[in-house]
Order: C-alpha cells, then structure tokens, then sequence
C-alpha cells in the first residue's frame, strides 16, 4: 500500500483530533482520559521539535555564514532580511488597524457580557501583567543588552533566548571566515556533518507528527470545554466578531500582502510557495509556536522550494525570533477590540502609537504559544488603556494564537524566498 504524503497525515491527524475532542465533550468522556494519557503525545512531538531548534540554527547558521566566504554578503543579506521583516510587520499593524475600525468588533460586546467575561478570566490576565510589569521595567537599549548571552550554554536552554544563539552562531561563522582555510576547513566539516545528523533526526520525529497533532487538537478542545462547554462556547460567540476580525486580517496577509511580494521580487507561483511550505504551516497550527516549527520550516524552504542553505539558516531563526507578522496583526486588533468594548475613545496618535510599539513589541515576542499576550499589555498601556481588558480575549485566544502563527512562519518563509532571489538564486521549481 503507498504512504500518504506527510501534510496528509497530518491533515488526517488534525481533523482526527478535532473529532475526538468534540465527541469527548458530546458523549461526556472524561476529560482526565484526554489529558492524561493522550495530551502527552502531543507534549513529546513538541518538545522533539523544541529539543533539536537550537542545535540545528548552531550548525546551519555556522555553516551558512561560513560557506559564504564574504562578510559583506553577510552584510548585504542582513541588511535585506531585517528591512524586509520591518516592512512585513508595520504593513500587518496598519492592515490589523484598518479591519478593526470598519468592523468595530468591540461595539458588539454588551456591557454584561463584558464584566462577566472581566470576571471570568481577571486571574489569567493579571498574570500575564505581571511577567509584562518585568519587560517595561527594562531601558530603551536592553533589547540589544539580551541579544548577547552571559553564558551561551544557559542560552541554548531556553526558547525565549532564541536572539542570542543566533547572535553567537552568526559570530562564530564570521570568526570562521578570519581563520586560516587550513584550520578552519575542520571546524566547518564537523558543522556540516552535524547539520545533516540533525536533519536526520528531524526525520525521525516528523514520523511522529500525525500522532503528536491529533493529541495536541484533541487536548486543545478538551481544555476549552473545562467543565462547564455550554459557558465556554457562550463566551467564545460573544467574541465571534473580534475572532472573525484577526483571521480577515491574517487571510488578507496570506492572500493578498504575500503574494504582492512574490510578485515583485520573484518569479514563483504562489500556490508552488504554499504546496512547499503546507507541512510547516500545519505544524504551525497545531503547536502555536515558531520556535518549534522552525526545523520543519527550514527543511520545507531549502527541500521544497530550493532555498540554498546559506539564506535559510540567516533569515529564517531570525525571523523565528523578530518577524512576528501575525502577533503584531493580532496586537493591533486588540488594542483597538479592547478600547472599543471599554468604551475608550483612541486618537490618531493612539493608533500611530500601536503602529510603532507593535512592531517593536513583535520583535521581543519569544516564539512559543502565548507570548504575543504579553507583548500586548505593552501595546495597551503605551495608549492608555487598562491591561486588566486583557481578559476580553483570553478565551478565544488559543485558537487565533494558532492562526496567527501560520502567518509568522509564512512571513518568514516568504522572506527567505525574497532574500534568495535577489541574490540570484533560483527558487522554487527545478
């Protein structure tokens, strides 16, 4: 019998989990059964993809800046790559802005339904208020403070120090290319064959990915329902209008922003860009993070779309790390949702504000599953408005955490293409 493509099981496991989670609730199954013994299967899939994120951007990124032989390419590839993530996200904030102020989302909350979803969910947005109190206590230039490690090692160990493994390996790689050829030949040869151990792995784990997103869909259903899914889903319609919001925002980044670049800078067709990347964006969906979804990512842009590895292993850990497409959209929204449901009237100048601390914010997100949230209460008080609004959206934002996620590794995806092309490359079909 012939193996179906990977994106197809994992489009069988998606829909599979989706299935058991709303026949869970249905047929009253305890959700302990979800939880405890098939929610781990999707936790181990996650972590297979966490585990091996930073070795591979040690080993590509290391390789890539060194077979480059010129540190002014670098230069040039960095100085496109960072331009282009800029442009990507401001036109995502003012896109987020537009929707929300013809929509007005926020009007369709009644005031009732706004204190009591305030009531609901006030513990988890002071939470979240509370880790954000840490980032504004922080001075204008600390940014660039975190992006060199103290000790590379505690670096490595952690997912939201993604800007400093990168800045360490991209060091290394222009350290390589000081050293004598006969010398650093070794170096660069034990790299490379620890870049292809590790794409192996990567093999190893995606034979585990129909499971782990069935698990993780079944789980995420689950855990919306809690314990009482007739008031779960009573809040999630009350919300529906804010949720339809974000996702015309992010399909008009994937239909329409995206593919305008495509066409300027590149002569690949859209749908062959996203019959390339399919099995990254699901992966995207399923775990909400693009840290765990970048060795999928890159194997998709260099295997798929012929992306050489010298521009996949630069641009795409960085835009891991600062190209947050989606979430700066989402924050926009927001913001706006937010202010709108609160009755709080916002200025020109507020709304330029979001602009500009929205495309800051993205840039210090980490990339795994809620860190846009935190960001936003940045975004919130840089205009005035009250972070405990935070708990307007909590309960839908799961889900467009995972939506907006597809998006951030699609912009990333789309850059990497772009930086490609106008170095001379030929992407896409060969």
């Amino acid at each position: 019998m012939r193996k179906l493509p990977l994106h197809t099981q994992i489009i069988i496991g998606l829909i599979a989990g989706l299935l058991f989670g709303l026949a869970s609730i249905f047929f009253n199954i305890p959700s302990n059964l979800t939880i405890d013994y098939i929610k781990p299967v999707g936790v181990i899939f996650v972590n297979g993809l966490k585990m091996i994120a930073v070795p591979l951007i040690i080993a590509s990124l290391i390789v890539g800046v060194a077979n480059l032989g010129d540190i002014s390419k670098l230069s040039r590839m960095g100085g496109k790559t960072v331009l282009l993530y800029l442009i990507t996200t401001s036109i995502a904030t003012t896109i987020g802005l537009f929707i929300v102020n013809i929509i007005k989302p926020g009007h369709v909350i009644t005031p009732d339904t706004r204190e009591e979803i305030l009531g609901i969910y006030s513990t988890e947005a002071l939470a979240t208020t509370g880790q954000a109190e840490l980032l504004k206590k922080q001075g204008p230039l600390d940014p660039f403070v975190r992006m060199v490690p103290v000790n590379f090692f505690n670096a490595t160990t952690d997912n939201s120090n993604m800007l400093q493994v990168v800045f360490f390996s991209l060091i290394f790689g222009i350290a390589i290319l000081k050293v004598p050829k006969a010398k650093s030949k070794f170096v660069i040869a034990f790299f490379d064959g620890a870049n292809e151990v590790i794409l192996t792995i990567i093999h190893f784990i995606m034979a585990l990915a129909p499971f782990g997103v069935f698990a993780l869909i079944a789980a995420l259903i689950v855990e919306l329902a809690g314990d009482n899914p007739s008031k779960a889903w009573e809040i999630l319609s009350a919300l529906l209008a804010y949720s339809i919001t974000v996702i015309i925002g992010l399909l008009i980044m994937i239909l329409a922003i995206y593919p305008s670049i495509f066409k300027i800078f590149t002569k690949v067709k859209y749908k062959r860009f996203f019959k390339g990347i399919r099995e990254a964006q699901l992966l995207a969906f399923s775990t909400s993070s693009s840290s765990a979804t970048l060795p999928v990512t890159m194997e998709c842009v260099e295997k798929n779309l012929h992306v050489s590895e010298e521009v996949t292993s630069f641009v795409l850990p960085l835009g891991a790390t600062i190209n947050m497409d989606g979430t700066s959209l989402y924050q926009s929204v927001a913001a706006v949702f937010i202010a709108q449901a609160m009755g709080i009237h916002l200025t020109l100048g507020n709304q330029i504000m979001i602009v500009l601390t929205a495309t800051l914010a993205s840039i210090g997100s980490a990339g795994v599953p809620g860190a846009g949230m935190v960001m936003l209460v940045i975004v919130l008080e840089a205009i005035g408005i009250p972070a405990a609004g935070l708990a307007l959206i909590i309960a839908p934002d799961r889900i467009l955490d995972m939506c907006r996620t597809i998006v951030n590794i699609t912009g990333d995806a789309t850059v990497a293409m772009t930086v490609a092309s106008t170095e001379g490359e030929d992407v896409g079909d060969k």
